[in-house]
Order: structure tokens, then sequence, then C-alpha cells
């Protein structure tokens, strides 16, 4: 999958605790079943409340945890917890680069991944793009001796940029998940403070419709859309 044979790294930056899940649970599941080796970067997660429900970052840390218990998620770390950072990560830019890129604790450099995946250019929230702008900067050619340079750079989009950034994108890869759909399903079930009620992009039934419909692209049940920003083999 992706260029990754058995025992190699991938590295999955994600924004929030859920984005991971929400974004590519099935892939995880599945690439973890081939004997990847799949870490998880969690850069934020603060108590306050939200539209539809509110954020307490103890439960949703905890609720991180067993969702990637489910998933077969390996190293798993959360950066900024209810600090400045966290409330606001594009304000620290160049923080949120030299902690994906350094650490302390899991990070590019700690992982070695072949393979990082990212929140997309065009994601809806905020928060989204400056992780996605951080990590890019995180894994910029350079001197490999230096620092750990990713072959394979792979964006992923959350339920809310599917349901209202629904154009086609040039350079998509399609990921068969229709196996591994009842795994992502258990995944998200950890979520309970975080998942919502139809017709929210977030609930299980538009979850699962978002991706029938990407999966009907090459006949699969289900499938999770990736897009490519650099593959090396």
């Amino acid at each position: 999958m992706f260029g990754l044979q058995a025992g190699d790294h991938a590295l999955v930056i994600a924004t929030h605790p859920d984005d991971e899940t929400l974004g590519l649970g099935a892939t995880i599941a599945k690439m973890v079943e081939h004997g990847i080796v799949v870490d998880v970067l969690i850069i934020t997660c603060v108590t306050a409340p939200m539209c539809g429900g509110t954020s307490d970052a103890t439960i949703r840390i905890g609720e991180f945890h067993a969702a990637c218990d489910v998933l077969g998620v390996a190293d798993r770390g959360v950066a900024w917890v209810d600090t400045p950072e966290a409330v606001d990560p594009g304000t620290y830019l160049g923080q949120l680069v030299g902690r994906i890129e350094f650490g302390p604790g899991l990070s590019v450099r700690s992982c070695q991944p072949k393979a990082v995946f990212v929140p997309t250019a065009d994601a809806h929230h905020q928060d989204h793009r400056a992780v996605h702008h951080a990590a890019m900067a995180a894994v910029r050619p350079g001197d490999p001796d230096c620092r750990a340079i990713p072959y394979t750079v792979i964006g992923y989009e959350g339920p809310e940029d599917r349901a209202w950034l629904a154009a086609c994108t040039p350079g998509q890869v399609l990921v068969d998940t229709s196996v591994w759909w009842p795994t992502k399903v258990k995944a998200l079930g950890c979520y309970g403070s975080q998942m919502r009620a139809e017709p929210h992009p977030r609930s299980i039934g538009k979850i699962r419709a978002f991706d029938e419909a990407t999966g009907a692209a090459i006949a699969a049940t289900t499938a999770e859309r990736f897009v490519v920003y650099r593959m090396g083999f």
C-alpha cells in the first residue's frame, strides 16, 4: 500500500482527536493488517464549548487511545493540550513545524516514517489548514543526514471537507476499505463525545454515505479518498 512494505512506518498527523479515524480509520486498519507500523500524532486538544456539544480534553484523549487500540495504532501522542498553542495553532506556526519535525515526543524524527498522512490543503477548518502547512514544511526536501525525509506525503479529508468541498481533486488515490469498514465504525464508536446525530456530516450514516460514494468510483462497497503531494519509491 502506498509503496510501503511490511515493517515500514507511516505517520498520521491529525489536528484533533478523532480526525485520524474520521479521515482514514479504515485505511489505518488496512495498513496495520498488511504489517505496516502506523503511528498517530494529534496536534491539539482543548477543553472548551463547541458547536453541537463540548470538548473535554481528558475525555477526548481517552477516546483517542481507545480508537487507536481498535485500529491497531502503535505509537501515539498529543502535542498540545489546553495551552495557548492548542487553542490557536495557526498563531504558532514556527513552533508547530518544529513540534512535528523534531518533537519532543512522537515526531517525524522519532518515527522515521516512509509515508506521512496530513490534512488536505483545502480543509475547511483553519486549524486543519495550519497543521497542513506546518506538516508540509516539516517534511520538506533537505539533507537526509540531518533529518528524516519521508518518500511519500498524502493528504486526507474529514467528513465536513467532503460535504462542503465536494469538487473532484486531481491526483486522487482511492483505497478500498470494504473489509475494514466495521473496524472504522468500532473506532468511531470510541468517540462518544464527538460523534453527532444525522444529518450532521460527523454521523455514522453520513460518513458511510461519503465512503460508499467514494467506493462507487472503483466498484467497492466503501473507500477513503486521498490526495498525493509526493510519492517516491
